[in-house]
């Protein structure tokens, strides 16, 4: 059977809304998949500033702004179908939402966008939610992508994406292990900013850099590093913690977004040496490595893994422009399909949750 449905995924980078249209189809117990339209909708400047300040609101505030971002959402999915002619075309609608609140160890974690408000005005089928049930079973709530990238992208032994946060994926034979590395694009655009860049294109600014030893020697330091998987991070962890601490040393920019990116090398071959605590250092050595996310654009950061991965005998592999920059939005999209289908859409050897679980919850926009 064929599923045509859209994904819809919003980063702690807060770029704008990654919108996909994608065909499915199952075949046995494999996917193919077919991207037929992709596109990132940039915020404005009120959303971004709206979205930013979402966790300082008051809970009346807090749902309006739920609902309203879920209008805003439905508003440019209607946008993106005339603008693609896919009227009547569409099947289901997979929602990320917007991350403000995620602390699995007190049993909650909140994304903005109402599924009902999404539903209401598409009037398509939405799932939403998608977090929520692994994080009442105990887990971590995240990463939810490994499902689909183990259905999707089987061939790679590891999957890194480097987006607000930086997140690795791991299978060996049947066992999938994932978690959430360290900040990532958060922190290099918060930086790339006080230079007024939206980013470091290519990273050019931090090949210009310094390495600061101590700056790195006190961010590798912090306490999550040292914690086991399964983990996941916050989005503030980024801007309340690990910013503040490049901003306590008097470096030039350039500087900071050097170390910062040799840490986010660094915190990755950490965490895969972790993962020999696991798993024999010979599964662990060797494979690809897919790298998808914004951080996949950064020449400077993708050459400094790729030299840090000779060691262990991992290839890297950066995939076509589409799946760099649409591949969660994908996964959004088949994790609908598979809660449609009531089947597992998060893994509890990723999260740590007492069980496999179907997550997300099922709003109607079609009449019965």
């Amino acid at each position: 059977m064929i599923y045509r449905v859209i994904g819809l995924m919003s980063g702690s980078s807060l770029d704008g809304l990654d919108i996909v249209f994608a065909e499915f189809e199952a075949k046995g117990n494999s996917w193919n998949y077919d991207i037929k339209y992709a596109e990132c909708v940039a915020y404005s400047d009120e959303w971004v500033k709206q979205l930013q300040q979402a966790g300082e609101l008051n809970a009346y505030d807090y749902l309006l702004l739920h609902a309203a971002y879920g209008k805003f959402t439905a508003g440019l999915v209607n946008d993106f179908i005339q603008k693609n002619s896919l009227y009547h075309q569409v099947q289901l609608i997979g929602s990320h939402g917007h991350t403000v609140f995620h602390s699995p160890q007190s049993g909650m974690t909140s994304q903005l966008g109402d599924g009902a408000a999404i539903a209401a005005v598409t009037g398509i089928n939405v799932v939403s939610d998608l977090r929520a049930m692994d994080v009442a079973l105990g887990g971590q709530g995240a990463p939810i992508v490994p499902v689909g990238e183990k259905l999707l992208f089987p061939q790679y032994a590891f999957c890194l994406n480097i987006g607000g946060i930086a997140n690795l994926s791991f299978r060996h034979n049947d066992a999938y292990i994932a978690f959430d590395i360290c900040p990532a694009n958060r922190v290099l655009n918060m930086l790339a900013n006080e230079l007024g860049k939206a980013y470091d294109d290519d990273g050019v600014f931090a090949a210009g850099g310094k390495l600061n030893t101590a700056l790195l020697t006190q961010l590798n330091a912090l306490p999550y590093y040292r914690q086991p998987f399964p983990k996941s991070l916050a989005n503030n962890f980024g801007v309340e913690e690990v910013y503040p601490i490049i901003q306590s040393y008097a470096i030039p920019v350039e500087d900071a977004l050097r170390t910062y990116s040799e840490h986010i090398t660094q915190q990755m071959v950490y965490a895969i040496n972790g993962l020999m605590t696991s798993f024999p250092a010979g599964a662990v050595m060797g494979g690809q490595m897919l790298i998808t996310g914004g951080g996949a654009f950064n020449g400077f950061l993708i050459a400094a893994i790729k030299t840090a991965l000779k060691p262990l005998n991992i290839e890297v592999v950066v995939p076509d422009e589409k799946i760099i920059r649409y591949k969660e939005a994908l996964i959004m999209a088949l994790l609908a399909v598979l809660r449609w289908r009531e089947e597992d859409t998060v893994m509890s050897s990723v999260t740590g949750a007492t069980r496999n679980s179907i997550g997300g919850a099922v709003w109607m926009g079609l009449e019965a």
